[in-house]
């Protein structure tokens, strides 16, 4: 089996300088990442060998061995242990840059034996303007803080007693044959203490909920599923700092445009006459006005593409597509004077007008003839 070389993985040529190398791994790693192709095992594979490259590479011995011997010679001093860590370092910064420090990704955190995350989600529902052009909203929230009767511990006066269950451990060890096994302990949930009068004040949880109102500037391009980091405005920590919230949004439908990905797709209804004889029509879009050509022989469901009429990408700013998909709308009542007026015209056509004529006559001759005997 051939074995895909780092370079080519990285799109990058052998003598590339470090600089080329973590930009074209910054690239790779935007486009390749499973939160960005959920369900996608090709990508998944794609982003897991690029990730193998880049700690490779970027790791000027293992650089160097890999370009005299290839993989193998990895593989023979893999259990030296004389590799310096730098290149899983730099692949830790490039992501909190990317999925962190750009406001998008996400994590759970506790600190000081915290009885909550600090980290906490939220749905927010936005219109379909909102979600294409971005906005500016006032959202009302709630977060946790420590309760200071207690020291967030949830245990009146802020007294714990030693789980008797597993002896302050926080740990059991269950034994099995020869085997054992150490699992968390089920009363104290790995404290290794444990509560014996709740806290009146905040019945035994540990924190109180505090209100808040805060203003979140949503960038353009945002859709369904995504989320948002708002750094700063999570549940708050012993210490007072507080952690991050995350915004997961639900984009509502439009009943003119359909949104898939950056495309846009609208229907446009037209009359049967119009597709028949060509016609110039405008139709809307979502930054204003566009002009459509039918041409003469139009059919239906045909689709006209526009492009750079579409949503602007959330991380690039590129614009997708309109596609206008046509819908042709037949009279369900005319006048007398409407059908003799089509009775003229077909007629007007000849043969042309009767295609079922001549294609089935060939058929009823053949069908026939199965009944000869």
């Amino acid at each position: 089996m051939t074995e895909l070389d780092y370079y080519e993985a990285l799109e990058v040529s052998r003598d590339c300088s470090e600089a080329e190398l973590k930009k074209s791994y910054r690239k790779l790693a935007m486009k390749y990442h499973p939160d960005r192709n959920p369900g996608d095992k090709e990508a998944e594979e794609r982003f897991k060998i690029i990730n193998e490259a880049y700690q490779v590479l970027s790791d000027e011995e293992k650089r160097a061995i890999y370009d005299r011997y290839g993989k193998a010679g990895l593989e023979g001093h893999s259990r030296g242990g004389g590799f310096r860590s730098q290149s899983m370092d730099d692949i830790m910064d490039i992501f909190n840059s990317m999925f962190g420090g750009s406001g998008f990704g996400g994590s759970n955190r506790r600190r000081d034996n915290q009885k909550y995350n600090l980290d906490f989600e939220i749905e927010l529902p936005l219109k379909f303007n909102e979600a294409v052009f971005g906005v500016e909203k006032k959202i009302d929230i709630k977060y946790k803080v420590p309760c200071r009767d207690c020291n967030s511990t949830g245990a009146k006066n802020g007294r714990l007693e030693v789980c008797d269950y597993c002896n302050g451990q926080g740990q059991v060890v269950m034994k099995q044959g020869f085997m054992s096994f150490a699992q968390t302990c089920p009363r104290c949930h790995g404290e290794g203490q444990k509560i014996r009068e709740r806290c009146p004040s905040c019945s035994g949880r540990g924190y109180h909920e505090e209100p808040d109102t805060i203003t979140i500037k949503i960038p353009a391009g945002v859709d369904t599923g995504n989320r948002l980091r708002a750094e700063g405005y999570g549940n708050q920590a012993k210490n007072g700092q507080r952690g991050d919230l995350y915004l997961v949004f639900n984009v509502e439908e439009d009943k003119h445009f359909l949104r898939d990905g950056n495309d846009i797709y609208t229907e446009v209804p037209v009359f049967f006459t119009q597709t028949i004889l060509g016609d110039k029509i405008t139709i809307p879009s979502l930054y204003g006005k566009l002009e459509l050509d039918l041409k003469v022989g139009t059919k239906d469901r045909e689709q006209f593409v526009f492009y750079d009429e579409g949503v602007a990408d959330v991380h690039t700013g590129v614009k997708g597509r309109l596609i206008a998909q046509i819908k042709i709308i037949y009279p369900t009542k005319i006048t007398e004077e409407q059908r003799e007026l089509l009775v003229k015209l077909q007629e007007s056509f000849g043969v042309e007008s009767r295609p079922h004529k001549s294609t089935f006559d060939d058929v009823f001759s053949r069908v026939k003839s199965w009944f000869k005997k």
